[in-house]
């Protein structure tokens, strides 16, 4: 059994735990690529990570592709990626790609905004977009501003930190005023390369079932 598939049950799993196998949603991951993220990048490890909630967008989207994007202090939206094309899809489409401004500084609003642009403008859907955004610390306060603009659309955000650096912007996510729905959630996670795969799947859909029922009621979606 290839390593997707044996993914892809876990993430079934934890889906069918939180009452989601009959919802279709669109699913993107966004990347920190700043210079703290370097050796995640070269050990595998941002791989490793791809596949993991690649798994979860085959089990959840319209297409089974999952949306990338990279950031530090700019930011490029990637290629997407799927089942058949995953293997070494970090070092072919990240590393050897010189397009990609990468190990910068990092600055999250500008990916943000790519990110509502390409779900609620480029190609607005009635499907809920979920957002795995991947973060190794000292996040802008900034990212205020499109965490409230988007609290009107389809769009849930699921901050996931790594490492051990401060996250203390992230961590004051859910007392964040303004907002039409609450559409974000944030957990930590020291070391990515020892959770769970089923750990990580019930962090990450922690609270997006109560989010659909919210942004449903709401009209949202």
């Amino acid at each position: 059994m290839s390593s997707i598939s044996l993914l892809k049950q876990k993430a079934g799993i934890v889906l069918e735990k939180k009452k989601l196998t009959n919802v279709v949603a669109r699913v993107g991951l966004v990347l920190d690529i700043s210079g703290s993220m370097r050796s995640l990048y070269k050990n595998g490890t941002v791989q490793k990570v791809v596949e993991r909630i690649l798994a979860v967008a085959s089990q959840f989207d319209d297409d089974g592709t999952l949306d990338v994007w990279v950031y530090d202090n700019e930011y490029s939206r990637l290629k997407s990626v799927t089942e058949r094309d995953f293997v070494n899809y970090v070092e072919e489409y990240i590393l050897n790609n010189d397009l990609i401004h990468k190990f910068g500084r990092n600055d999250e609003p500008p990916v943000m905004v790519d990110v509502i642009k390409k779900y609620t403008e480029e190609s607005p859907s009635s499907e809920p977009a979920f957002i795995v955004f991947i973060n190794d610390g000292g996040c802008k306060k900034t990212i205020k501003k499109p965490v409230v603009e988007s609290s009107t659309k389809p769009i849930f955000w699921q901050f996931v930190g790594v490492g051990d650096s401060n996250f203390e912007v992230l961590e004051k996510l859910d007392t964040m005023e303004g907002r039409f729905v609450d559409n974000a959630n944030f957990f930590h996670i020291k070391d990515i390369e020892k959770i769970t795969d089923e750990e990580l799947y019930n962090q990450l859909l922690n609270e997006f079932p109560g989010w659909l029922t919210e942004a449903k009621a709401k009209g949202i979606l």
